[in-house]
């Protein structure tokens, strides 16, 4: 015998609500990055190379593709001479070296928090510390970081990583960490090794940086409540996949990562009052806009933002491009 449930209720519009995370999107390293790939084109000409994704967004990526910037993953595709960008993730000092060895010219795009990490695990290198760099195995930004000091780097993927770790108490360990994590489960790992290890030695400032703790502390208050949070962002960027993480473990009831407005599925409005939308650090706001138009053609009101931080923090572009803009001027 089968039960007819019927069909989901649908709410009427004085039942809903849309919240939009404030801040959300394009952080300060990654309108750098894009903007340094725009002017690299418009002072140089098409084509432009670019060494991996220059931030991890599709829809990025396809616009530059469109402007005559060609993506690769090594620099052997580039060819000899060539203008290259290096992407917002950073690279390791063995790329430089390649870049050298080609004759290449180079602008270094990379942000300039990851750079500061990266100068923390020269340092402790060379103060003799084993580094425990925190992050994602095969991420551009984790092999840039350990390719500083790969003899003395040990990656930390998770928490439960630390139980397998075996060092002496008088070993001089010190921790770093990928830059867009969970800044909880981050510091959770920082918490498993300081208990294991009671000489780790910290950082001079926390790595992860301000936009991905912004974004993470704004999806916490408009999912805390919430049947339904949508992220807009690539399935490649960290940041973007640990607001989904984030806001589940903040309660909301459902939580989805889309690309854009065309991979949402209406399903997920089945009985949703409240849907809360953000989008992670390397993506541009048009497609949140488009998100929200989404919604607002199946009946949900106008957004309601809610700001939980004000960014307000900027990079200059990379020296090199800096300096033949100023002399083209």
């Amino acid at each position: 015998m089968s039960i007819d449930l019927g069909t989901p209720r649908l709410l009427d519009e004085s039942e809903r609500q849309v919240l939009l995370a404030d801040p959300r999107g394009y952080c300060a390293g990654v309108d750098r990055a894009v903007v340094t790939v725009e002017q690299a084109l418009d002072l140089y000409g098409a084509p432009v190379y670019v060494r991996k994704q220059i931030v991890h967004n599709k829809h990025v990526v396809s616009n530059l593709e469109s402007r005559g910037a060609i993506f690769v993953e090594e620099l052997d595709e580039v060819p000899a001479g060539a203008t290259v960008v290096f992407s917002a993730h950073g690279v390791s000092p063995v790329v430089h070296r390649q870049a050298a060895e080609r004759n290449l010219k180079t602008i270094d795009a990379t942000c300039p928090l990851v750079t500061k990490v990266h100068r923390e695990a020269i340092r402790f290198a060379r103060e003799g510390y084993t580094i425990l760099l925190i992050g994602h195995a095969g991420h551009e930004e984790v092999e840039g970081t350990a390719g500083e000091a790969p003899e003395r780097t040990v990656l930390v993927e998770h928490p439960d990583d630390v139980d397998g770790l075996d060092f002496p108490a008088d070993a001089k360990l010190a921790w770093l960490s990928q830059t867009t994590l969970s800044v909880d489960e981050t510091m959770e790992t920082v918490r498993r090794l300081r208990a294991k290890f009671p000489q780790l030695e910290d950082p001079p400032s926390d790595d992860i940086c301000y936009a991905t703790q912004n974004r993470q502390v704004a999806v916490k208050e408009i999912g805390a409540a919430a049947d339904l949070v949508i992220v807009v962002g690539s399935g490649n960027s960290s940041n973007s996949v640990r607001l989904v993480e984030v806001a589940l473990e903040a309660g909301a009831k459902a939580s989805y990562r889309v690309d854009d407005a065309s991979e949402i599925d209406e399903a997920w409005l089945d009985g949703v009052q409240t849907v809360s939308v953000t989008s992670g650090a390397s993506v541009p706001d048009h497609l949140v806009q488009e998100v929200l138009g989404y919604l607002a053609e199946r009946g949900y009101p106008d957004a309601r933002a809610v700001q939980t931080a004000e960014e307000t923090l900027s990079f200059s572009l990379p020296k090199e491009l800096h300096r033949d803009l100023k002399a083209r001027a």
